[in-house]
């Protein structure tokens, strides 16, 4: 199953400093498809320790925008994670596919190279496999669409390295083979473990010489094709990964064949119609107040009608966390200590995040006059 994160590196006493950006040089930019490339970013050894993250997790990469505005874009860390008890990675690896009209994964394509330097906010993000925590014998599985293959290329890699006696199932959908992200190290996971990583690609856009039909992987699809391909309600979990249409039809399928709740896990790396978040008026009246909790530190602050939280704790802490302000990432997850809160979308946390009184900082808004929340759960 999924498990929590450690907020704070192996052998540190201080809570994890969630928003901190750092300053990574570029060591490679490798074309992966013509719509996609692969950043390699070289960790000083200083900083290693900041760095350690878990397999699926994700970085958050920083850039200046028109007008002294910021750019701010996750991506996931397709790396094999390093030992928890280790001295942190060397480098990382993200995968940026290009967004029409997307400002960071334009730059990203057409203007990052090696010995560049970027902002890199430390990793972050729930959707995550620890292999050490794993029952004996397990068994994974996942369906990614397109870029969704990222966290999960990490997760995989990770969990087969660390547990000779574990299994992973991938589904695969893209849209033809040369659109295909990491195509190399998919095959080569493959052939490193070709008793214990199954491998199911389907094409939308092309026919196979061998294996599935072309189309996508729709709910239909998934009901009948899980089951021919292994015990579904005797997976161990199930990670689901790409645009939300994929990831909502892969989770309706898994519960139509009695897979419980609490054996799916999901990310969605894109919604249709994400809106633009509306600041509030520098003018507008305030409406409550917040007292946030964020590194140790807690201060209150008033709260402007139409304005998140998130919004109100940046006009003071600049540091507090946040990646796509859409709903999406899952960057400025909080916990609500004490008041209520009115949350407009949510596509990153899970059923039982909501239920325990997680929300994300940028889509909530104050219900009650006075709202407490704490960034360091």
């Amino acid at each position: 199953m999924a498990v929590p994160v450690p907020q704070a590196p192996p052998g540190s006493s201080r809570p994890a400093r969630h928003g901190a950006f750092h300053r990574l040089t570029v060591a490679a930019v490798d074309r992966l498809t013509e719509d996609s490339v692969a950043l390699t970013l070289a960790v000083p050894e200083e900083l290693r320790a900041e760095y350690l993250h878990a397999p699926g997790q994700h970085l958050t990469l920083r850039r200046s925008g028109p007008e002294g505005t910021e750019v701010r874009r996750s991506y996931s860390i397709c790396s094999p994670a390093p030992a928890a008890d280790g001295p942190g990675p060397a480098s990382l690896r993200v995968g940026v596919r290009l967004v029409e009209g997307g400002e960071f994964s334009t730059f990203a394509h057409k203007e990052i190279a090696a010995g560049d330097e970027l902002d890199v906010m430390v990793p972050a993000g729930r959707f995550v496999l620890d292999p050490v925590a794993a029952p004996p014998a397990a068994h994974y599985a996942a369906i990614v669409g397109g870029s969704g293959i990222t966290p999960v290329l990490s997760i995989a890699a990770s969990l087969l390295a660390a547990r000779p006696d574990a299994r992973f199932c991938l589904v695969r959908g893209d849209r033809s083979a040369a659109s295909t992200m990491f195509l190399e190290e998919v095959a080569d996971l493959k052939d490193r473990y070709p008793d214990r990583f199954q491998l199911v690609t389907v094409l939308s856009r092309e026919e196979q010489e061998a294996g599935l039909p072309s189309g996508r992987l729709t709910e239909e699809r998934l009901t009948t094709l899980l089951p021919a391909l292994l015990p579904v309600t005797e997976v161990t979990g199930w990670f689901l990964c790409g645009p939300f249409g994929l990831v909502e039809g892969a989770e309706r399928a898994l519960r139509a064949l009695g897979v419980a709740r609490t054996r799916v896990h999901q990310e969605i790396f894109h919604v249709d119609g994400t809106p633009a978040p509306t600041p509030a008026r520098a003018d507008a009246p305030t409406h409550g107040r917040v007292t946030a909790r964020l590194d140790g530190r807690s201060g209150t602050w008033p709260v402007r009608d139409g304005e998140s939280l998130l919004d109100a704790v940046l006009r003071n802490r600049a540091d507090a966390p946040y990646a796509c302000k859409g709903g999406v990432c899952g960057t400025c997850r909080a916990f609500v200590v004490s008041g209520e809160v009115r949350m407009d979308r949510n596509f990153a946390l899970e059923a039982d995040e909501t239920e325990a009184g997680f929300v994300l900082a940028c889509q909530s808004h104050a219900v009650t006059e006075d709202v407490e929340i704490d960034f360091d759960r």
